[in-house]
């Protein structure tokens, strides 16, 4: 019997999952119990970081953990993202951990499929899709370009693929030795954390693992703002990664920069020079709009009629957070130190 038992934990390990939440009051509920529904054989626990949130999500977590003991609560006062996950990490105990979003819904069996994928490549993090969701006609917008290629590029885990080897992937399913050995997440990183933390993993010979078996229903910003702030965000802290890692930039990331410019460059030509200026913009505005056909198949009118904007808020927000990046974030994060072990309390 104990046999069976032994071999049973090598197949099932235990498993944390950590999730760092803040106003997350519409999700929160249906992303833990995603979680605990897995299709799993193995141990699991359930370890949340509170922001310091405005609305229920407090209450909620609260309701979470009087209903099932495999969920508990860990506190994030500062309210970033990396703080929350290393102050999860550190909560939580066992072998594997799978990171999860306030407004991330696991599909049933992820959990399982992950281990396994883990066992058979040997790779320190694997993920897969970032499935795109809405639930109304901009979100529903939003999701079309965020899965397109004209919106994200060749990113396999937005536009899908074959398993392969990944730069990064959507969240991930760690072995915590890896996590461990790099001492979580760089706490300075308010965004691209997972990107950063990947090309660390990557650079001390760890192997990163895309597989579209994996997939996470992910909900969308509800508004053009919130949409603009995310991917200037995005941009902002992709320049900073580029800037503490020579070598992690690619043309890829180039292309929302070069087409702020271009587009600002052909705008100021028209209006005080040549006509013609207004071809690079006009140009700009076709392709956006031919690309939302193909991606808005399927899709009420009123949803495929907001793809266009949902576009060019992504291009635009991101390129300029790239291009305004300032110098002074990433000598920040260079000044930093991270913490030097991330080992159970």
């Amino acid at each position: 019997m104990s046999e069976k038992i032994q071999q049973s934990a090598v197949q099932h390990p235990a498993v944390s999952v950590i999730m760092p939440v803040l106003n997350e009051e519409r999700h929160l509920r249906h992303a833990v119990e995603a979680i605990l529904q897995q299709e799993y054989a193995g141990e699991m626990e359930v370890v949340v970081a509170l922001g310091p949130s405005t609305d229920r999500t407090d209450e909620i977590a609260a309701q979470l953990v009087a209903e099932d003991p495999r969920v508990k609560t860990v506190p994030n006062p500062t309210g970033r993202t990396p703080a929350a996950l290393n102050a999860a990490i550190k909560a939580s105990r066992h072998p594997v951990v799978v990171r999860v979003d306030g407004h991330g819904m696991l599909s049933a069996n992820y959990i399982a499929t992950a281990v396994r994928l883990l066992e058979e490549t040997g790779a320190q993090n694997v993920g897969g899709l970032m499935f795109a969701e809405g639930e109304n006609d901009w979100e529903h917008a939003v999701a079309a370009a965020m899965t397109s290629k004209i919106g994200v590029g060749n990113a396999a885990f937005h536009t899908g693929g074959e398993a392969q080897q990944a730069e990064t992937v959507y969240l991930g399913v760690f072995r915590r030795e890896a996590l461990e050995q790099q001492a979580g997440y760089n706490e300075e990183f308010i965004r691209a954390q997972d990107w950063e933390l990947n090309f660390r993993i990557r650079e001390a010979g760890g192997l990163i693992w895309f597989s579209p078996e994996l997939k996470v229903s992910y909900r969308p910003r509800p508004s053009v703002k919130a949409l603009a702030k995310q991917y200037k965000d995005y941009g902002r802290w992709r320049h900073v990664v580029a800037r503490y890692h020579e070598g992690s930039i690619n043309l890829r990331y180039l292309a929302p920069p070069t087409a702020v410019c271009a587009i600002a460059a052909g705008t100021v030509v028209g209006a005080l020079l040549t006509p013609w200026g207004f071809v690079i913009p006009g140009g700009y505005l076709a392709a956006i709009a031919a690309g939302s056909v193909p991606a808005g198949k399927g899709l009420p009118l009123k949803a495929r009629a907001q793809i266009p904007v949902a576009l060019a808020t992504m291009h635009m927000s991101w390129g300029w957070g790239f291009l305004t990046s300032p110098r002074s974030l990433a000598k920040k994060v260079i000044a930093s130190r991270r913490p030097a072990v991330l080992k159970q309390a």
